[in-house]
C-alpha cells in the first residue's frame, strides 16, 4: 500500500508541474519554477525508496530524496523574498545556497562516508521497502538549517506586511501556507513516526498553493489598467494585434495616423511593412519617439506597448499611439535656433576675447617703445614662457592664461618717469627704488584693467606675474621679499624667462652674452635667485631656447 501511495504522490506532483508548465509565464518568479522542478524528482526518490530491494538501491534513493529536500527551502525562501520585493546581495545569497550544497555533498556519501548517516539498513513497511537511519554528523545540520529558513521567511512576510504598501495582503497571507505546510512535512515525520512519509503529501499542497500563488501575481500588471482610458482620449491611437500579427481591430484616431490600417480585415494578417513597423516598436519598448515617413509625409509618434491579456494569458500585443509631429518640430526648430544662437554666442564672444588681447598687448607694446633698453622683450619672453611650459606637467588653462599673460609683466613701466626709462646707461641707486616700483604699480594697473573680466583665474595670473616676477627664491627680490614657495608659480616662472632673455639679448648698456655664460647663470641661480624645482623643465626647454634666440633679432 504504502508503494502505492507514493507512486500516487509522485503523480499528482508531477501533474502539478505539467500544469504549472502550461500556465507558465515569463514574469513567473525562477524560485518558484524551481520548487515545481524539484517536487517531483523528491516525491520520485520516494518511489524508489520503496520499490528498493538492496541496500545500495535505497541509498540512491535516499540521494534523489535529499535533492529535494536539501535545496527545497533556499528555493522557498528566495521566491518569497522576490515576491516581498526584498533585495540581498549576491554575497548573502551564495552563502545561503552554500548550506544547502554542502549538505547534499554529504549526502552523495552515503554508502561511502558515514557523513549524513553512518549507517543504513533495510526494513519492510506496509509492502513497501523501508530505511533503519544512523545519523552521522551532518545531518545534525539539517533541520536547523530548515529552521532558520523557516525564519527567514515568516520574518519577511511579517516585516512586508507591516512596511511595503506596493505587495498584496493578500499574496502576502497565502505566502504563510506553504512555509506551514513545509515545515509540517519536515518535521511532521518526527511526532509520528517514519511509518510513511508525510512530506510527501505535505509538498503536493504546498504545490498548489504555489500554483494561485503564481498565478495571483501575474495580474499585477498595472499597465493593462490604463487601456479604457486611453482608447477614450481622443489623441491616441489604439491598435491591436495577435501573437501571429493577425489585425484584431483599431480606433479612429490609430486609422487617421496609419492610413494603412483602415484596409486591413479583422482576423487577416497585416502587411509585412506594418508587421515591421509594430515589430520594432515591440523591440524597442524604452524608446521615446519614432519617426515615420520623409520630408511632408513625416510623422513623430510616441508609442507605447502592453501584452493583449485575457484570462490570465498574453494573447497578442496593443499599441498606444500619440502623434507627437508639431512637437518634435517645434523641439528641432527650437534646437536649432539654440545651435546657431549658441554659436553666434562664441564667435563674438571669441572675437571679444581677440580684442581684448590685442588690446592689452598693444599697451604692453606701447609701454615698452617707451624703454630704450628692452626693444623686442615682450615678444621674446612671451615665446620664452611658452617653451618652458610646455617643458612642464601644468594643466593646459594654466598654461595658456601665464603665456597670455606674459606679455603684461613690465605694464607697470607706465608709471615710471620717461627720464629714468628712456636713460641709456645703468641706473643709480635712487634711480633703480623708482624703477623698482613698476611691479606694484602693475599689479594696481592691470587689476583695474580686468576687474571686469570673468575670468578669474587669468586675472590672477596676470597680476601675480606683474607683480612678483622680480621676487626671488632666497627673499632677497623685489617688491615684497616674498621668498620659496610664497612667490605665485607664475612669477617664478616669468623669473627665469625675464632674466634669461637679459643675459642673452643686446641692451643700450651691455652686449648679448653667449648661451654658455647665460645658462651658467641660471643654474648658478637655482635655489638662490630660481625656484630649483623648475630646474629640469629649464634644462629640457634649453635647446629650444636658444634656437629660438638664433633665429629671432634679439
Amino acid at each position: 500500500m504504502l508503494l502505492i501511495y507514493y507512486k500516487i504522490a509522485f503523480a499528482v506532483s508531477f501533474l502539478l508541474t505539467l500544469i504549472y508548465v502550461w500556465i507558465w509565464d515569463r514574469r513567473f518568479d525562477v524560485n518558484i519554477t524551481a520548487i515545481f522542478m524539484l517536487v517531483p524528482i523528491a516525491n520520485l526518490g520516494h518511489v524508489f525508496m520503496a520499490a528498493a530491494q538492496t541496500q545500495q538501491e535505497a541509498a540512491t534513493a535516499v540521494k534523489i530524496i535529499y535533492i529535494g529536500a536539501c535545496f527545497m527551502p533556499f528555493f522557498v525562501t528566495m521566491g518569497l523574498f522576490n515576491i516581498c520585493r526584498i533585495k540581498i546581495s549576491k554575497l548573502v545569497r551564495i552563502l545561503l545556497f552554500a548550506l544547502p550544497v554542502l549538505l547534499f555533498a554529504s549526502v552523495l556519501s552515503i554508502g561511502y562516508f558515514p557523513l549524513f548517516y553512518s549507517n543504513l539498513e533495510l526494513t519492510s513497511l506496509g509492502g513497501a521497502t523501508g530505511l533503519i537511519r544512523t545519523y552521522g554528523p551532518m545531518h545534525t545540520l539539517f533541520y536547523p538549517m530548515v529552521v532558520v529558513y523557516i525564519l527567514m521567511g515568516v520574518g519577511a512576510i511579517i516585516y512586508t506586511i507591516r512596511s511595503q504598501k506596493q505587495v498584496s495582503k493578500t499574496t502576502l497571507g497565502l505566502l504563510f501556507l506553504p512555509i506551514a505546510i513545509t515545515a509540517l512535512g519536515f518535521f511532521g515525520n518526527l511526532v509520528v513516526g517514519r511509518r510513511v512519509e508525510i512530506i510527501t503529501s505535505t509538498y503536493i499542497l504546498a504545490e498548489v498553493m504555489y500554483l494561485l500563488i503564481a498565478r495571483r501575481i501575474s495580474l499585477y500588471n498595472v499597465s493593462d489598467t490604463v487601456i479604457d482610458s486611453l482608447v477614450q482620449n481622443g489623441d491616441t491611437g489604439f491598435v491591436s494585434v495577435d501573437l501571429d500579427f493577425c489585425y484584431l481591430g483599431s480606433n479612429r484616431t490609430a486609422r487617421r495616423m496609419i492610413p494603412a490600417l483602415g484596409e486591413l480585415e479583422v482576423d487577416h494578417p497585416i502587411t509585412p511593412e506594418l508587421q515591421t513597423l509594430f515589430q520594432t516598436w515591440l523591440d524597442t519598448p524604452d524608446a521615446d519617439v519614432y519617426r515615420v515617413g520623409e520630408g511632408d509625409d513625416e510623422h513623430f509618434y510616441v508609442v507605447e506597448t502592453a501584452d493583449l491579456v485575457s484570462g490570465g494569458q498574453a494573447h497578442g500585443y496593443q499599441f498606444f499611439i500619440r502623434d507627437d509631429t508639431k512637437n518634435q518640430k517645434y523641439l528641432a526648430l527650437v534646437q536649432h535656433y539654440n545651435d546657431e544662437l549658441e554659436q553666434d554666442v562664441k564667435n563674438k564672444t571669441k572675437h571679444i576675447l581677440e580684442m581684448q588681447d590685442n588690446l592689452i598687448l598693444d599697451m604692453a607694446t606701447m609701454v615698452e617703445s617707451r624703454d630704450n633698453s628692452t626693444g623686442g622683450h615682450i615678444r621674446r619672453t612671451s615665446q620664452g614662457i611658452r617653451i618652458l611650459v610646455n617643458e612642464m606637467d601644468l594643466d593646459p588653462d594654466f598654461r595658456e592664461n601665464l603665456t597670455k599673460a606674459a606679455p603684461m609683466h613690465d605694464i607697470g613701466k607706465i608709471a615710471v618717469d620717461d627720464a629714468i626709462l628712456r636713460k641709456p646707461g645703468r641706473f643709480t641707486p635712487e634711480e633703480f627704488e623708482q624703477m623698482k616700483k613698476h611691479s606694484h604699480e602693475g599689479a594696481r594697473i592691470l587689476r583695474e584693467i580686468l576687474k571686469d573680466m570673468d575670468d578669474e583665474d587669468f586675472k590672477r595670473i596676470a597680476v601675480n606675474v606683474a607683480h612678483y616676477h622680480h621676487e626671488r627664491w632666497d627673499g632677497k627680490g623685489y617688491p615684497d621679499g616674498l621668498k620659496g614657495e610664497e612667490i605665485p608659480l607664475e612669477a617664478r616662472i616669468m623669473a627665469i624667462a625675464d632674466v634669461y632673455d637679459a643675459l642673452v639679448s643686446k641692451r643700450v648698456y651691455k652686449d648679448k652674452m653667449s648661451f654658455e655664460d647665460a645658462d651658467r647663470i641660471i643654474r648658478e641661480g637655482m635655489g638662490t635667485q630660481f625656484d630649483p624645482g623648475l630646474l629640469d623643465a629649464y634644462l629640457r626647454a634649453r635647446p629650444k631656447l636658444e634656437e629660438y634666440y638664433l633665429t629671432t633679432d634679439c
